[in-house]
């Protein structure tokens, strides 16, 4: 009940606000204005004296103000508390800053992470989520489904935990002619089948490690595969990303950047620029922030067209570049 009355938007609550939140199947009035007594003992509630109270035996108010502050220091004091008894790696600061129920659901899985790392330390090796969330809480599905990754990225432990992530695998070819070239390795991420297809071809006349088919937005995902599909030892890498210029396209090079730093291919993107735009975007929402930074590598003369197009809800898909300008562009672009 503490938690609802953290959640309570409004300052004040009244007595049937207060009933309200107790289950259906709470017992007598008794029971409840002990409860709500209690709650003006400990502070947390404190009587509007303009209201007045009931005649009841046990009388509550019927109007009450809400003391959130109260209700913060009590959570914080159990925080503090369980902070001295905790595991010193289970990092616990975030929750002073979140809400009393991101506590409350999480503090059981945290408690079988202390008794985890008790028993058998930090894991030295890697292992699939499934097999991690057993060992950690019991429940294969918890890391991936119960946002068990969350947590441990709250608590600061997911890097000790050794996870292998759970996704699919990236669908890539590669150059083997440039494994034993000079460094950074440069990876080319093509958004569409259509575009991958045209330019596997080419991949083994460019000075490019691989050709990386995103599918969409699968490869948000699929990039934490990256180190394991081609460990190359001590490597540095430069990806590049060529999609649609439409929303989706701008959209899914952004959530990517901010996973795998990616420049645009800008020799791409430039070509597009060159093309006719098509119609029939209209249905798709732009996210301004997205927008804004996928702008910033153009000039502004490129800026204000590509904002014009998709203002109109018109598009650049990839596909208006032929298979033989694909490929004459990677050949002989500038890849900095």
């Amino acid at each position: 009940m503490k938690e609802k009355l953290f959640k309570h938007k409004k300052k004040t609550i009244t007595i049937e606000e207060l009933e309200n939140m107790l289950p259906s199947h709470t017992g007598s009035y008794e029971q409840f204005a002990e409860l709500v007594l209690s709650f003006e003992e400990e502070g947390i509630l404190e009587m509007v004296k303009s209201k007045g109270r009931n005649a009841r035996t046990l009388s509550v108010a019927y109007t009450y103000r809400i003391q959130k502050q109260r209700l913060k220091k009590e959570l914080h004091e159990e925080i503090k508390h369980f902070r001295l008894h905790l595991h010193p790696s289970i990092k616990l600061d975030s929750y002073f800053g979140l809400d009393p129920s991101q506590w409350k659901k999480d503090l059981s899985s945290i408690q079988s992470i202390h008794t985890y790392i008790e028993a058998f330390g930090f894991p030295h090796y890697e292992v699939p989520a499934p097999e991690r969330s057993v060992e950690l809480v019991g429940d294969e599905k918890w890391i991936t489904e119960g946002q068990g990754k969350e947590l441990l990225e709250r608590v600061g432990l997911w890097e000790a935990m050794k996870v292998i992530p759970v996704s699919d695998p990236m669908m890539l070819a590669v150059n083997p002619t440039v494994l034993a070239a000079q460094q950074p390795f440069k990876h080319l991420i093509v958004e569409n089948k259509t575009t991958y297809q045209a330019l596997v071809d080419a991949l083994p006349e460019t000075n490019f490690c691989t050709l990386i088919y995103g599918s969409g937005n699968k490869i948000i995902k699929s990039i934490e595969q990256f180190e394991r599909q081609l460990p190359i030892p001590n490597a540095t890498h430069m990806f590049y990303y060529f999609g649609d210029i439409d929303r989706s396209g701008i959209f899914i090079w952004d959530r990517l950047n901010e996973k795998q730093p990616v420049k645009p291919a800008m020799p791409f993107y430039q070509a597009c620029l060159d093309k006719a735009s098509l119609d029939g975007k209209t249905s798709q929402r732009m996210d301004e922030a997205a927008l804004e930074t996928f702008l910033a590598f153009f000039s502004e003369e490129e800026r204000t067209k590509i904002q014009s197009v998709l203002e109109q809800g018109h598009y650049f898909p990839q596909e208006v570049l032929r298979t033989c300008e694909l490929q004459d562009i990677w050949r002989q672009a500038e890849w900095n």
